[in-house]
């Protein structure tokens, strides 16, 4: 992401604006960008100066794409109401709405459109720009004076807020920035691989079927499993058509061999289309690697959700699946560590229920399931 400027609260019930890369027709003098930056890098790289976001973790990536780092972020609302209520969502809109009793906030459509009609935000009115931007830091503060009472005040939810949430945005935008080397050249032969396999399967089907026909219509599904080949509908669709979906092709794959070879080809397609063919779009031209968002404040569990892209559900089930984790390496030099808890829900168990033989075990390291 680029700058086009910056929002500040000092105040609650005020908020400024800076304008910096605005480009349209007519549009008015802004403040110098590198200027500006250098006027503000004192003030964002000092720790000493606490600071608080909402997401706070993005608004950093974006000052690290200018060689600024910024520290002293020491609140950041959108964890506040993660560790206070993490069944809850989080975004600014449910937040204000949920402890400040406002609504109506300006959205980003509001200001840039959606869909096709939607513009980049360097062409957005100043105007425009400076009640959406200067509300949303004007926003923030207000919600932080109103959650942070809740959650500092209470020892546990201090305890988990101050010494493993706010740490661990830190660490995550680390790890975003620093990416995940992907052999490309690797994914590309394995994408190949499964072209030719989908191929094969696609052949086999036909055989098996008596005919050519679409394996990704279900329309033409329909038609080769129930009316050529006479197989039992199972279930129905909500518009009344019989299902093909992946539970109704395992429950007929006990009656005939297409369905399995249909189950493999969608497997196969899947992988194909998620991760070999995919993953090398998405690596960054400058960094020659892929940098997913971490998202820390999802998850009811506490758990990270990786998107942009997912790398947390790439299948292990399967040899395929494995095959593409190969792709996932180190630099020279270095090596990938994969750690785990071990038998965690179990251990939970065991302390909260006190049971005797549960404890045994795990304080004499013996397996459990054994």
């Amino acid at each position: 992401a680029e700058l086009v400027g910056i929002s500040f609260a000092v105040t609650p019930g005020e908020g400024c604006y800076i304008p910096l890369t605005h480009r349209y027709a007519g549009v008015p003098p802004q403040l110098p960008l590198a200027a500006t930056l250098d006027k503000l890098r004192p003030w964002l790289e000092d720790a000493g100066k606490p600071k608080v976001g909402q997401n706070a973790k993005y608004d950093r990536h974006v000052f690290a794409n200018y060689g600024i780092t910024v520290r002293g972020v020491t609140q950041d609302t959108l964890l506040e109401s993660y560790v206070l209520q993490s069944h809850q969502r989080h975004d600014m809109d449910a937040l204000a709405t949920r402890f400040l009793g406002a609504s109506g906030l300006i959205q980003y459509v509001d200001v840039a459109g959606k869909g096709a009609s939607q513009i980049p935000f360097d062409q957005v009115d100043i105007e425009r720009a400076t009640a959406y931007s200067a509300e949303d830091a004007d926003v923030t503060l207000q919600l932080h004076a109103a959650i942070s009472p809740r959650v500092l005040g209470d020892e546990k939810l201090r305890r988990i807020y101050s010494d493993i949430e706010i740490p661990v945005a830190s660490v995550l935008l680390a790890m975003e920035r620093n990416g995940v080397l992907i052999d490309m050249q690797q994914l590309q032969r394995q994408g190949h691989e499964l072209g030719q396999k989908m191929m094969d399967l696609e052949r086999e089907a036909h055989e098996l079927a008596g005919g050519p026909f679409n394996l990704g219509s279900p329309k033409q599904l329909c038609e080769v499993l129930f009316d050529r080949l006479k197989l039992k509908s199972i279930k129905k669709t909500p518009s009344g058509a019989p299902s093909v979906d992946e539970e109704v092709l395992e429950k007929l794959a006990e009656d005939h061999p297409i369905c399995a070879k249909l189950l493999e080809h969608r497997s196969i397609a899947k992988l194909k289309g998620t991760y070999t063919d995919k993953l090398p779009r998405m690596i960054h031209p400058k960094t020659g690697r892929v940098h997913t968002n971490y998202a820390q404040a999802v998850a009811v569990t506490g758990r990270l959700s990786s998107t942009d892209p997912n790398l947390q559900n790439i299948p292990v089930r399967t040899a395929e699946g494995r095959r593409i984790r190969e792709a996932f390496v180190a630099p020279p030099g270095a090596k990938i560590v994969s750690a785990d808890y071990s038998q965690i829900e179990l251990r939970i168990m065991a302390h909260l229920s006190g049971d005797q033989g549960l404890l045994d075990a795990f304080t004499k390291g013996e397996d459990v399931h054994r």
